[in-house]
């Protein structure tokens, strides 16, 4: 189960809305199912160091938005579900967050090397989509790692999203709080 995924069943079983850090500022993004040319050529041109600060820079550049849709969602009555890879520990360890759950999702590599591949018919492309499309797994692997080296750093709660009995348990708790 991925971070969305969880992210829209724990929302349905709090009755709390929803809403992912892609819809707040979107980075090239996946390649696929479609390749749009600038994501061609954002994959296909730039080095693995270069595509991978990229990301870092857009997660510091949208932070800001990240923390004022934070702050209006506390100003609702409700509770509220964020989610996404924006959400870095190192950023979300300086908020107030006494009023926040905030939970770290993540896998291992060969998890989600193996899921991105199917999500992305990895093995049906010719051979410059499999570039792009692996360009792409790299750095999410490379981002995972990172983010999960930092939350443990910090001691945030991870939760590894391949133990399906974990993340049942995690759902079964947040439905009863």
């Amino acid at each position: 189960m991925g971070k969305s995924t969880l992210a829209k069943r724990v929302g349905e079983s709090w009755n709390a809305r929803v809403t992912s850090t892609d819809t707040l500022g979107r980075h090239p993004g996946r390649p696929w199912p479609l390749v749009r040319p600038p994501v061609d050529e954002y994959y296909s041109c730039l080095t693995d160091e270069t595509i991978y600060w990229f990301l870092r820079v857009h997660h510091e550049n949208i932070w800001p938005v990240v923390e004022r849709k934070i702050a209006s969602e506390r100003a609702i009555p409700g509770r509220f579900v964020l989610e996404g890879a924006a959400l870095r520990p190192e950023m979300i360890s300086k908020l107030d967050a006494s009023d926040l759950l905030v939970v770290g999702l993540y896998a291992d590599s060969a998890f989600l090397r193996e899921r991105m591949e199917a999500a992305s018919r990895y093995g049906e492309q010719d051979e410059h989509r499999k570039t792009l499309i692996s360009r792409f797994i790299s750095r999410s692997l490379r981002d995972n790692d990172e983010i999960v080296r930092e939350a443990e750093r910090l001691g945030l709660l991870l939760i590894d999203v391949a133990d399906a009995a974990r993340v049942q348990d995690i759902l079964e708790k947040l439905a009863a709080a």
